[in-house]
């Protein structure tokens, strides 16, 4: 029996709304899991911030963070591990959606990326041998080859206020390989942020030989005024978000106690 030519039109034309409206209901489950995972961007070489078990798995305090922020903001965490070096580039390029890997926020990083608020500072420090009498100014390193962590803004400052002065600034992509390095004596020294030194260097037998030596060095616009998770420019909508996660996780005391937990009596306070 064949539909009259108005009656067929009708039919069609509903076949092709509900065809419409079912791949559109298809869709919507795709993209509200992309709503609800927060990508994080990190590079998992340096303890006790991030770094991978014997399980393979990662942990660290910025893990632990991570984590807690994305409880708080109703978030599913994912992570996406890339060298330090590249962090910047990967987030511009959208292979995640924020920088979770003990970065400063600087003046420098803030012309390329935006920043949450402040999460914690940590002091940046030498570890050099216990009697080399070698100390964090250019008058005692000159000469000396101290290694730092690639693109790290330790290495901004190493190359501005040592290197005029002779001292040979050597870049690394891995902070192991800079410890490594400083045992067998191709490095004099380096300049690490101190719970990285502590825990991934000096408080393990390779260390015992080596120590912090000198006060934390200083220079805000450089070193920046904290750790933050770096975001893209404009993505206004998700900093609020992880600001107001951050706000909690810090007033709640989780901040202070993963703190102690990873970094000992160091304190870590946005101040």
């Amino acid at each position: 029996m064949k539909l009259p030519g108005n009656r067929l039109s009708g039919a069609l034309l509903l076949a092709c709304a509900l065809s419409l409206f079912t791949a559109a209901v298809a869709s919507l489950p795709a993209q509200a899991a992309d709503v609800k995972t927060l990508r994080y961007g990190l590079e998992a070489q340096y303890p006790p911030f991030e770094s991978k078990g014997p399980n393979g798995e990662l942990q660290g305090f910025d893990i632990d963070v991570g984590n807690a922020v994305c409880k708080v903001a109703k978030l599913k965490c994912s992570w996406v591990e890339t060298s330090f070096d590249g962090l910047i580039p990967a987030l511009q390029g959208r292979k995640f959606d924020a920088i979770n890997s003990a970065m400063n926020a600087t003046d420098k990083r803030r012309e390329a990326i935006d920043f949450t608020n402040i999460i914690y500072r940590v002091p940046t420090v030498l570890i050099a041998r216990k009697d080399s009498g070698l100390l964090p100014t250019p008058e005692t390193l000159k000469g000396k080859r101290v290694g730092v962590l690639q693109a790290s803004i330790q290495e901004t400052f190493a190359k501005a206020h040592w290197e005029p002065a002779g001292v040979m600034v050597v870049p690394y992509q891995d902070q192991n390989q800079v410890y490594a390095d400083l045992r067998s004596g191709r490095l004099d020294a380096t300049l690490v942020l101190a719970p990285a030194g502590l825990t991934g260097f000096l408080s393990r037998h390779e260390g015992k030989d080596f120590s912090f030596v000198g006060q934390p060095v200083r220079d805000d616009k450089i070193l920046g005024s904290g750790i933050a998770f770096g975001i893209r420019k404009g993505d206004d909508a998700l900093r609020e978000q992880l600001n107001a996660a951050i706000a909690a996780v810090q007033a709640d005391g989780t901040v202070k106690a993963l703190a102690r937990k990873y970094f000992g009596n160091i304190d870590v306070s946005a101040k």
